[in-house]
Order: structure tokens, then C-alpha cells, then sequence
């Protein structure tokens, strides 16, 4: 048997040299021509039923490959309807954000979802949104900013044995805030996420590991901080006594390289899906057992932990000027998609801006710059696809922050809880969020308070125009 009688059953490219090499080896075990062609015809037809194994399976497998990707290029229509899901706080949700999230669980491949209390409008899928969708990852689902997270660090130390002014001086020695901004080489710390035989696995990731090296420790601009505040146990959990610490919280995310990583599979993925409704372009897919999908799978898993150690690196350095070690830490990614058990299947669960909340898992909720944050376990609410707020929420975007707030208002605001501010832009003042209270009161069967975090020396980047 040779190519031209392959090629006459419709096989093509790659197709071509998988489907001789099996019929070689059917016809070496005796079969006839005739037989193999029908078997050949067979596998065309209905590959799902070879590709478990046996003679036929790699070609199986090729073909119900080049069966998704055609699928994809073709554009799947939206359901004419949004599956039903269950949303927390729904009166302080914006319209534009339920849309969004409509728009979402239109999507061929959603199954399941949920909106979270401190909801608003991001791209694509909103802030607060939670999608589990099968087979299938959306790099706009997981969010820009890939493994944007939290991480606390309880101290042995007084709330009030640190000053201000001590407080103000180690923030600004030890962190970096801001677009393209590092630390000064001599003074880079290493990790060994840097170590990793991930970065060399794909172009994307090699071209982006030195801007990766060089930021490594560092924080972004807008919502992203580090501040030194009190921690209040009312009861004694997670390792330490009830009463008062000194505590550090930061929110960081997996800066340039991260967001690189997004744009450029963002990319591929509309690609795929040329003709996908407009209201929906932003949540283009990935098959994930296809090679962009676990290509990208990958990357976000790299950029997830990469986001860990910035936050790692951070906490040490301040713990390391303090000469302490702390008591008790937490930390969380509220920025991923995660492989998760939903009604007995396995899907893909995106939380974009969304805290995961498995029963007893602890995670982080924070307010804002003058307002309390909160430690966190997890109920493990089906419904929620085990998920809670991964914050207060803006109520104003940015532009309408910056130019609707007062300044002085906001600095009142700030010396009224005792708040020191190094950076910060009006665009993230409190009056720009929700009241996180609210948020935490909306959402009491998703997590239970296990200790409230408030800030007093805060540090971010500079914003458009400082507080």
C-alpha cells in the first residue's frame, strides 16, 4: 500500500504518513488491502473509537485534533440563553457585570458559574466572575494580571512596638513598586522559581524570562500594595492565641511577564475563533488537550507560582530587616483556573478576581487602602463552585475616581483610621470601592471570619495623581 491510496480516501498532511505507517503494520500481521482500507475508512469516520489504543490510536488522535480545530476555526454559536447561576450581593452589583457574566455562560463550553459580591467589569469575564467550562481554558477567564494573589505574615511582634516611621522607612527600602520598575541588580534577590526547567520549554517563556529575573520581588501599579497593620485574633486558630499582632499584607500579581503571557495566548485564542460572536470575543478559548491549550496551561501555572515568590521574597526581606520570623502565614491566588470536581466531572474553574473557598482552606479578603482586610476559611459551597470575593470591588472605575473624588476628602478619610500612605493614587482611594463590610456580610456562607487585618502604613505605587 503507498500514499496515492491513502490520499484518495481523503486523508491529508500529517494524516497521510500516520495512516500508512498503520496500515503497514496491519498489513505485515496479514491483513489484506482491502481490509486495511476499510479499517482506514472506519477510523475516519468515528475516530473516538480507536483512539484508546491499539494499531490506529495515533492517528486517531491526530485526526479528532484537526476535528476540534476545525470546529474552533468555524466560530460555535452562543446558546441562545445563560445557564442559571446563583450570585452573592446582587444589590451591589453593577448591571454591566451581569452581562458579562451571561455572556459567559452562554459559551458552548460553560457548564457552570457563579458571581461573587464584590463583582464589577473587567475584559471579558468580570471581576468576581467564577466559570467552569469543559475541556476548555480561556486566558481572558483567568485575567491579565496571571496569579495576581495575597499572602499575610504574622509576626512576633507588637502592633505597636513598630513606629511610622520605622514602618514607612522599611517599606520603602525594601519594595518596588510601579511598571518595568525593579530592584537595583546588586540588590535582586533570587528564587528558585527562576530554576525551573518551565522557562525553557516554550519561545514565549525564554523570551520573557529575563524580564521575569529582573522584576522577580518587585510589585505593579494600581490595586497592588504592601503594609505593615494589626491582625486581630478573637480566638485563638490557625497556630496562634487570641489578641493583637503586627502583621504584613501584600497583594501582588506575576507583573510584565504575566501579562505578556495573556496578551499572547489571548491572541491565539481568538485566532481559533474567528467568527465568535462579537459580545463574546474577549472569552475566546483553548481546547485543552490541545497544543495551544496545554502550552498556555503551562505558562499560567509558571506565572502563577512566579506570582508566589514575588510575594515570597517581599515578606522575607521586611521579616529579615526586622530580624524576625513569622508566626503564621496565608496566602492565595485569586487570578487562576484550577482543574476541580464539579458534580462528579472534571472541569476547568476560572476564578477571576474570586477567592478559592474549599471547606477549611484559608484565604485573604481584602478592603482597601484605609480599610480592613480579612483572614478568611473557606465553606466549601457548591453553588459558589467553592469560591468567595477576592475583595472589596470597585463601585467607581478608575477614570471616574480621579475625577470625582476630592483629595482632601480622601486624606481625611485616611488620618480618621490612622492610615499612612506612601504612593496611591486617588483612582484607588476607599471611596472607590465598596464597603468591604458589606462584601463580607453578603457572602457568610461562603467563608468564616477567622481574624480582621487593618492597615496602617501603606505602600503602592505613585497613581496619575497621588492622594
Amino acid at each position: 500500500m503507498n500514499g496515492k491510496h491513502i490520499t484518495k480516501l481523503g486523508f491529508e498532511n500529517k494524516a497521510i504518513g500516520l495512516a500508512l505507517a498503520a496500515a503497514n503494520v496491519r498489513e505485515g500481521a496479514g491483513a489484506g488491502r482491502s481490509e486495511v482500507l476499510a479499517e482506514l475508512k472506519s477510523v475516519q469516520a468515528n475516530p473516538q473509537a480507536y483512539a484508546a489504543g491499539g494499531v490506529y490510536a495515533e492517528l486517531a488522535a491526530h485526526l479528532l485534533e484537526q476535528h476540534a480545530q476545525t470546529e474552533a476555526k468555524r466560530g460555535a454559536a452562543l446558546h441562545a440563553s445563560p445557564l442559571p447561576y446563583r450570585v452573592w450581593g446582587e444589590d451591589l452589583i453593577e448591571p454591566g457585570a451581569r452581562a458579562q457574566m451571561d455572556v459567559a455562560m452562554r459559551l458552548p463550553i460553560s457548564r457552570d458559574g457563579a458571581l461573587m459580591p464584590d463583582a464589577h467589569v473587567g475584559y471579558g469575564l468580570p471581576i468576581g466572575g467564577v466559570l467552569a467550562t469543559e475541556n476548555a481554558v480561556i486566558p481572558y477567564g483567568v485575567g491579565v494580571d496571571i496569579g495576581c494573589s495575597m499572602m499575610l505574615s504574622v509576626l512576633p511582634v507588637k502592633a505597636t512596638d513598630l513606629s511610622v516611621d520605622e514602618a514607612k522607612s522599611l517599606l520603602l527600602k525594601h519594595t518596588r513598586f510601579g511598571a518595568g520598575v525593579a530592584f537595583e541588580k546588586r540588590e535582586r534577590d533570587d528564587h528558585e522559581v527562576l530554576h525551573e526547567g518551565t522557562w525553557h520549554s516554550q519561545n514565549i517563556l525564554r523570551h520573557l524570562f529575563d524580564k521575569a529575573a529582573t522584576q522577580i520581588g518587585s510589585s505593579g501599579s494600581g490595586n497592588h500594595f504592601v503594609e505593615f497593620g494589626t491582625l486581630t485574633m478573637p480566638r485563638a486558630d490557625v497556630g496562634l492565641e487570641a489578641g493583637e499582632y503586627l502583621a504584613i499584607l501584600s497583594h501582588s500579581g506575576s507583573r510584565g511577564f504575566g501579562a505578556q503571557v495573556a496578551g499572547h495566548f489571548t491572541g491565539v485564542a481568538q485566532k481559533l475563533h474567528p467568527n465568535l460572536d462579537r459580545a463574546a470575543q474577549k472569552l475566546a478559548w483553548l481546547p485543552l488537550d490541545g497544543e495551544d491549550g496545554a502550552a498556555y496551561w503551562e505558562a499560567m501555572d509558571l506565572a502563577g507560582r512566579y506570582a508566589l515568590a514575588n510575594h515570597e521574597l517581599i515578606h522575607a526581606r521586611l521579616g529579615r530587616a526586622l530580624k524576625v520570623m513569622p508566626l503564621a502565614q496565608a496566602r492565595n491566588s485569586h487570578n487562576l483556573a484550577w482543574k476541580q470536581l464539579v458534580n462528579g466531572q472534571e472541569l476547568i474553574v476560572h476564578r477571576k478576581g474570586a477567592t478559592p473557598a474549599e471547606a477549611g482552606q484559608l484565604g485573604l479578603i481584602p478592603g482597601s487602602m484605609a480599610d480592613p482586610g480579612y483572614l478568611v476559611r473557606g465553606r466549601g459551597n457548591a453553588e459558589a463552585l467553592a469560591s468567595a470575593s477576592h475583595g472589596a470591588g470597585r463601585q467607581l472605575g478608575r477614570k471616574a475616581a480621579a475625577n470625582t473624588l476630592n483629595k482632601k476628602e480622601v486624606q481625611a478619610y485616611l488620618k480618621q483610621r490612622g492610615v499612612t500612605l506612601i504612593g496611591g493614587g486617588i483612582d484607588e482611594a476607599p471611596q472607590a470601592y465598596k464597603r468591604i463590610q458589606d462584601v463580607i456580610a453578603r457572602q457568610s456562607d461562603l467563608v468564616d471570619v477567622v481574624a480582621e487585618f487593618r492597615p496602617r502604613v501603606v505602600r503602592m505605587d505613585t497613581g496619575s495623581e497621588d492622594v
